[in-house]
């Protein structure tokens, strides 16, 4: 069973659902990810599915509605996300901040002060601040818990051009979080929400799974993430930069959030990350090219941006050893929580590699092994023999423990921040419920890891980035003509396991009838 004051929720973002209204008053275009999914290249190409985000299902009109269906389930807890761009859609560069950098030349501290405050508001579009307070206190009048997640992949048209980009090869731009001028922005932009938002939201995320960002934008991008430009240096520095910009938007919104919106809260801002954390196996533990890719991976996906937000170790060649200079006090300590987000594993394989070796000192780069994790057949059953959704992921709950075992050494509070199956005709979601919620029990119960809550991704069908409408992640199917919300039988299944208090014979008879 689940400890009293346990949080059941779900997770949403703002470019995969606030678009949609019939009259098309709220698209949003000012997004790198609106301009990719858009582009005729793309789509020719099947890297993007064609289908649009301004299609979507109206979260900015229908937000009230969403949040009746979610109070109706019993959950007390909502995740959302501001959009960078609805609130900055024109650029903020002539706001000017002291930047301090230290010897090495590394941003250690932005000054965003009350005067560029005001200047940042005469820019801002107030009626979407107006309207994100709005949603926020609908969701506080109904008694949930408010994470806002401040950057969930998408930027600025004027921070990235992913299309320039892509076309020139990363030589020109703007280039995202390639330029380090991002970082200023950024915490500009962080500072800014807090200081609008502070006295209603105490839960702050910067940046929602930001491995992601670079892994698929410039190593595997055949994921249709932008700018789909192979570049290991551009991996590099977007990662990089993307750890100083949560080291310095925590500075930021500390300063600037001094109002304690709940009185269960630690404190007027906790400040956290949410990050997908993947367990890593080698396909053959005998193997040592496997073994060592492996580890690579591990260090470089799960474990490179904690390590510099948390112990200040912001390993800027991915080599695994604390060279001189990469130690830094300026990025140590600067992490109050961590959400996790969970769905399945990776299994890779060694591949010898001599720019690898030049470059990383490595013996073997890392390839995902195909019919395990990620990389399955839609609809089939894995190399192990177990089920796979319609997106092509494994189902493996046991996996959930080992990535809360991966992160716990970190020791903050924990949340799982996202958990969930494409699964149109929700065949496999009950079941995948059900399943990873006994294994978080034993996480809790029997492990002692301090998890704090529980938020299902998502509430309702939404736009799946690159996949566009075709994978369904829903409790509630939403027909995109209309509108209207469905309940699928998972979501009455979550309620009866939160009447319950997690799983009992009740519950595993509404299952397995």
């Amino acid at each position: 069973m689940f400890p009293e004051g346990f949080l059941w929720g779900v997770s949403i973002s703002g470019f995969q659902f606030e678009m949609g209204d019939r009259e098309g008053r709220n698209v949003d275009p000012n997004t790198d990810w609106y301009a990719w999914v858009h582009d005729s290249n793309n789509i020719r190409r099947g890297l993007v599915s064609g289908d649009l985000p301004e299609n979507g299902v109206n979260y900015w009109e229908l937000y009230k509605r969403d949040h009746r269906i979610a109070e109706r389930l019993g959950l007390n807890a909502y995740r959302i996300g501001v959009e960078w761009s609805r609130i900055f859609p024109q650029a903020t560069f002539k706001v000017e901040v002291d930047v301090d950098r230290d010897g090495w030349g590394n941003i250690s501290r932005i000054h965003v002060d009350g005067s560029a405050l005001e200047r940042l508001d005469e820019t801002a579009d107030k009626k979407a601040v107006e309207h994100y307070r709005a949603v926020v206190e609908d969701l506080r009048s109904r008694g949930f818990k408010v994470f806002v997640c401040l950057n969930h992949f998408t930027l600025p048209l004027w921070i990235h051009d992913p299309i320039t980009a892509r076309d020139t090869r990363l030589r020109r731009g703007p280039r995202g979080w390639v330029d380090e001028e991002t970082v200023i922005e950024f915490t500009k932009y962080c500072a800014y929400v807090a200081w609008k938002l502070g006295d209603l939201v105490d839960e702050w995320a910067t940046f929602n799974e930001p491995m992601v960002v670079p892994e698929a934008g410039y190593m595997t991008t055949q994921s249709g993430f932008p700018p789909g430009v192979t570049d290991f240096k551009a991996l590099r520095r977007a990662a990089i930069h993307m750890a100083v910009a949560h080291a310095r938007a925590y500075d930021a919104i500390k300063r600037w959030d001094t109002v304690k919106a709940d009185e269960d809260s630690s404190s007027p801002a906790d400040i956290g990350l949410i990050h997908n954390v993947i367990p890593i196996i080698p396909l053959d533990e005998e193997r040592g090219l496997d073994v060592k890719a492996a580890e690579f991976l591990d260090r470089l996906h799960n474990h490179f941006f904690l390590k510099a937000v948390s112990e200040g170790w912001l390993d800027r060649d991915f080599n695994g050893v604390r060279d001189k200079g990469e130690v830094r006090s300026d990025m140590r300590g600067r992490l109050d929580w961590l959400g996790v987000n969970y769905y399945t594993r990776h299994v890779v394989k060694g591949r010898r590699s001599i720019l690898a070796r030049l470059i990383l000192k490595m013996t073997s780069i890392p390839e995902l092994a195909n019919g395990y994790g990620f990389s399955c057949k839609p609809n089939s059953v894995s190399a192990d023999g177990r089920p796979t959704s319609d997106f092509g992921w494994e189902v493996y709950p046991e996996g959930l423990l080992k990535a809360l075992k991966a992160v716990v050494g970190y020791g903050k509070p924990l949340y799982l921040t996202e958990n969930g199956i494409a699964d149109a005709e929700d065949k496999l979601r009950p079941t995948y419920i059900v399943e990873h919620l006994k294994v978080l029990d034993e996480a809790i119960n029997l492990e002692g890891i301090p998890v704090r809550g529980y938020l299902h991704w998502s509430l309702t069908d939404n736009y799946e980035w690159a996949k566009g409408f075709r994978m369904k992640f829903g409790l509630y199917s939403v027909d995109l003509e209309t509108k209207r919300r469905s309940a699928r039988r998972s979501a009455r299944l979550l309620k009866k396991i939160i009447e319950e208090g997690g799983i009992t014979r009740k519950v595993e008879r509404e299952v397995n009838p």
